[in-house]
């Protein structure tokens, strides 16, 4: 199986049409559904100022920023990271709109969303008509979240993979204690690792905003 990577950002705002740029990448590697010990990460200067809106989100100041490197000074370590792999991105739109547009500046290829998956969308089919941030997912999948005070790109991308696992539908990992601490991610002990099943069962609210997307979307129901 092809390796993929958590990928997610932060940034100065919303659109990069208004000129804002990415101050944070976050990189984890998952190999067959496990994280390895491989990851990338780095603060960015944006070179503007950030919203306050953005402010508020992940809490990263100008003043911090100012003092970080500048998307050129990373890309290329960046491009490696990724390169050849699967990239699974929670609203992948947004990320690539901003990791699209940083490369642009600096007159590199695009990243092909054919090589991404985008949880925000398998989520969506999953659950029409619900909650799915990622919030919503991990309170749906009982995944602790209490580390998530601020958005901040390497916290995020840690719960995404969980809720990846979850939302695919594969087994959720849990290792083996014997397992030593410093060699958790190596390719032995990925062979070492035990899985379970987690059964989510649907509230009643879910059930029922999921039986009014069919009536809206189906031509055919039996709900009436």
């Amino acid at each position: 199986m092809v390796k993929e990577v958590i990928l997610d950002t932060e940034t100065t705002g919303l659109d990069v049409k208004d000129g804002h740029r990415i101050v944070e990448i976050g990189c984890l590697e998952i190999d067959n559904f496990v994280l390895t010990s491989k990851k990338f990460h780095c603060y960015l200067n944006p070179e503007r100022k950030v919203s306050e809106q953005a402010l508020k989100v992940h809490g990263y100041t100008d003043a911090f920023l100012s003092t970080q490197k500048k998307f050129s000074e990373v890309v290329d370590e960046f491009l490696n990271f990724i390169k050849d792999k699967k990239l699974v991105i929670h609203n992948a739109s947004f990320d690539l709109s901003h990791l699209n547009n940083e490369l642009a500046i600096l007159g590199k290829n695009k990243i092909n969303s054919n090589s991404v998956v985008d949880t925000l969308e398998l989520a969506r089919k999953k659950f029409p008509g619900a909650q799915n941030s990622l919030d919503a997912l991990c309170k749906r999948f009982k995944i602790d979240n209490s580390v998530r005070v601020k958005h901040t790109a390497l916290v995020d991308c840690e719960l995404l993979s969980r809720v990846y696992v979850n939302l695919t539908g594969q087994k959720e990992p849990t290792f083996d204690l014997k397992i030593g601490e410093n060699n958790i991610g190596s390719e032995d002990n990925n062979k070492k690792i035990k899985y379970y099943n987690k059964v989510i069962k649907p509230t009643e609210q879910e059930i029922k905003l999921h039986k009014n997307f069919l009536k809206t979307n189906l031509k055919k129901n039996f709900f009436n």
